[in-house]
């Protein structure tokens, strides 16, 4: 398909990013700061919190609605046409998408792209980019149906996306995975950086909105305002300072400004996110295992709380038990909720789990958005409420407490039983 639309992929400076955990976040700070130094800027992203235009950004900025609409209008013809003869099936929403974004790209002339990549690596959509750095964050169990089911697995699909010659930035990696990359970096003659050691940083503040940090690059240090808060944000960013240290050294011209203010202007949310002051309300799109310890290590860090009050929801095709154990150890008042994604697993199944692990103060609730509503009712002086588990269920959350209106997908809510698409739009 990218061959019958001119190759659009070749056109930009590519950044590509693969990882289980902390890869949208170290992308959105390379975007970032890369229109913070005036370049045009491009960034494919997913999955989408509240609408399909925020997975392609142009200049940090989601497409508008007509330019999405006019790119599925131009591309349908070729979808239509390569699938009818592709012995592979129809081409996927994700391909398409891909195209989509990459001939957004093409077309508005963007000097930088920053590719995240979807799943895995080795044979997602994304990888048919030529890169100048790519990145890979930190490698956790995660779809481990189609990816591998260990770290070393997980790892070599991860780390296919390691061209020739092309520098890797390595967030801190169990070391199971830590061999696969660096086995296949030293295969492929790539130059690596390895973060928390090539890189490091000093954490100088931190509140419940940001926290301040200098990060010690290969060529400098630059201080920074992060404004998104947990420990492995100062891992996210200074994944983003090493790639943006090697386009420097390519002769782009990124100043420590750029850096430092690229990185304060970011916006990624849903990561501890803080939604309301009173009650205390956090959104973390934690949904596996190693996400959800990491969360529930920063928050007594930057939060001052004594009880937590959790709306929890998962999908089905995640490891439910084992975060539910993790959930668990907070002793939480439980409200057991699902997203309107068609995989989520049903509020009676979650309430059971988290009863059969002894915790008492567990309820159904249907929604979100009641869920909600019930928290913050039921919420006690200098409790946290800290919607997670999925991201679709941060993602709700979000929109019934600042007014988003999602987008409405019908046939995904008739496969739920739920006619009134008003009441109930489907936004992940």
């Amino acid at each position: 398909m990218l061959e019958q639309l001119g190759n659009p992929h070749y056109s930009p400076v590519t950044i590509h990013v693969a990882g289980t955990k902390g890869k949208g976040s170290s992308a959105a700070y390379c975007d970032s700061v890369l229109s913070a130094a005036g370049f045009k800027t491009g960034f494919f992203s997913s999955p989408h919190l509240h609408s399909f235009c925020e997975r392609i950004r142009r200049d940090s900025k989601p497409i508008s609605k007509l330019k999405f609409a006019g790119l599925v209008e131009n591309l349908w013809p070729y979808q239509k046409k390569i699938s009818s003869y592709n012995a592979s099936g129809q081409i996927s929403l994700f391909e398409f998408m891909t195209a989509m974004a990459f001939t957004c790209f093409k077309e508005d002339e963007v000097e930088f792209q920053t590719i995240e990549v979807g799943l895995g690596g080795r044979l997602d959509a994304t990888n048919v980019v030529a890169p100048q750095v790519t990145i890979i964050t930190p490698i956790s169990l995660d779809h481990m149906e189609i990816l591998g089911n260990t770290l070393g697995e997980i790892a070599a699909e991860k780390s296919g996306i390691i061209k020739p010659g092309v520098p890797v930035i390595i967030a801190h990696q169990e070391s199971e995975a830590l061999d696969v990359i660096l086995s296949k970096c030293e295969e492929l003659n790539c130059f690596r950086v390895l973060i928390g050691q090539d890189i490091t940083w000093t954490l100088k503040s931190r509140s419940p909105t940001n926290q301040s940090s200098i990060i010690n690059g290969r060529l400098g240090n630059y201080p920074v305002n992060i404004p998104l808060i947990g420990l492995h944000q100062l891992e996210n960013a200074a994944c983003a300072v090493a790639a943006l240290e090697i386009m420097i050294e390519k002769g782009y011209s990124i100043t420590v400004d750029d850096i430092s203010n690229g990185i304060e202007m970011a916006v990624w949310p849903c990561r501890m996110e803080l939604l309301a002051k009173s009650p205390l309300t956090i959104a973390d799109g934690a949904h596996n295992p190693a996400s959800m310890k990491l969360l529930l290590e920063s928050l007594p860090k930057y939060l001052d709380f004594d009880q937590i009050s959790l709306i929890v929801g998962f999908s089905g095709d995640k490891q439910v038990p084992e975060m539910v154990e993790i959930l668990s150890g907070m002793d939480p008042r439980v409200y057991a909720t699902r997203s309107r994604h068609p995989r989520s697993v049903s509020e009676d199944t979650i309430c059971d789990l988290f009863q059969q692990r002894g915790l008492k103060n567990v309820q159904e609730v249907g929604d979100v958005k009641s869920a909600g509503a019930l928290a913050m009712q039921e919420a006690k002086n200098n409790d946290l409420i800290l919607a997670t588990g999925s991201l679709f269920i941060a993602a709700e959350l979000r929109e019934s407490i600042l007014g988003i209106e999602p987008e409405i997908y019908p046939d995904l809510l008739a496969k739920r039983g739920i006619r009134d698409s008003n009441k109930a739009p489907y936004g992940g």
